[in-house]
């Protein structure tokens, strides 16, 4: 294998939607083609995305699993081998944090999408509906399209497995989420970490007059991309100064602020372009292709 030394970084951590695939969570092949080049630089190539397992093996098994990277998954709640599905490591959410957080959910009208550790649970989503409560449409199409097993229950006591859960979300357009956001962040404050952005959807999904569809999702506090980064530095021996970062979204913030060099894509959101140390061309003009490139040529 060639030696890492001689580039300026020994691991890329790359996001994936909106960032490693192109539109339509569309598999890029020039990117496939520069991971590959990396690989065989002697780089490290850790996918980071908010995506689970199961949702995400697509893009990884585009890319060859024969000598395949551990992967960050779940918004950094879970290091995974993608060869197999096992659980590496793990940032799971306490019993009394998911419970809250189901509760206030039903009791505003949104079913609670609660993710497992499908290593761990043998499933990957059990939707918490309250008293009837039906899934949004995307949510639907998401869970149709891939493959996901998915179990249903009216409250969190029905849960057999509380112990691998390591995100509650849900899913609605934008404006309904925002207030939703803030009650949560009264209720649970510095005990989780909260994100909201804009959820991967069909033409068809998007309301009229073009209010975009959000996930909103909650964490343990201590479940972030770096987080999960770090765990695979330190079992890699490999220094955070060493570390080119690639995202667009608002769950790479972390990655991008501690990584030796964070790349904001040209379709980024301008938090992570304040944060950025370089700024490359969008998802689908191939722009991890290019700073890969960039950086095995010692240009970056």
């Amino acid at each position: 294998m060639a030696d890492r030394s001689a580039h300026n970084y020994d691991l890329l951590a790359i996001d994936l939607d909106g960032t490693f695939l192109g539109p339509g969570s569309s598999v890029l092949d020039e990117n496939v083609a520069a991971v590959r080049r990396a690989r065989e630089a002697g780089l490290k190539v850790v996918f980071c995305t908010g995506r689970g397992l199961a949702e995400s093996g697509f893009a990884f098994e585009a890319c060859g699993l024969e000598h395949a990277d551990p992967v960050v998954v779940a918004g950094g709640a879970l290091v995974s081998d993608p060869r197999d599905g096992a659980t590496l490591h793990r940032f799971e959410m306490s019993k009394s944090l998911v419970d809250e957080a189901c509760v206030k959910l039903n009791r505003l009208g949104h079913p609670a999408m609660v993710l497992k550790d499908r290593a761990a649970a043998g499933y990957d989503y059990l939707v918490v509906q309250g008293d009837g409560l039906s899934l949004d449409p995307v949510t639907e199409w998401w869970f149709a399209q891939l493959d996901v097993l998915v179990r249903f229950a009216r409250d969190t006591e029905k849960d057999e497995h509380p112990e691998f859960t390591v995100r509650v979300g849900a899913c609605a357009r934008a404006q309904t989420l925002e207030p939703v956001q803030s009650m949560l962040r009264a209720l649970l404050g510095d005990r989780a970490l909260m994100q909201q952005f804009k959820a991967v959807v069909q033409a068809e999904h998007e309301a009229d007059g073009g209010e975009e569809v959000h996930i909103l999702e909650i964490f343990d506090a201590r479940a972030h991309k770096w987080g999960a980064l770090e765990w695979v530095l330190d079992r890699e021996g490999i220094s955070a100064e060493r570390v080119c970062a690639i995202g667009d979204e608002i769950n790479d913030l972390t990655m991008l602020q501690h990584a030796g060099m964070g790349v904001a894509m040209g379709n980024a959101i301008d938090e992570l372009r304040l944060v950025a140390d370089r700024l490359c061309e969008p998802n689908h003009e191939r722009g991890v292709a290019r700073t890969i490139d960039r950086v095995l040529d010692g240009e970056w």
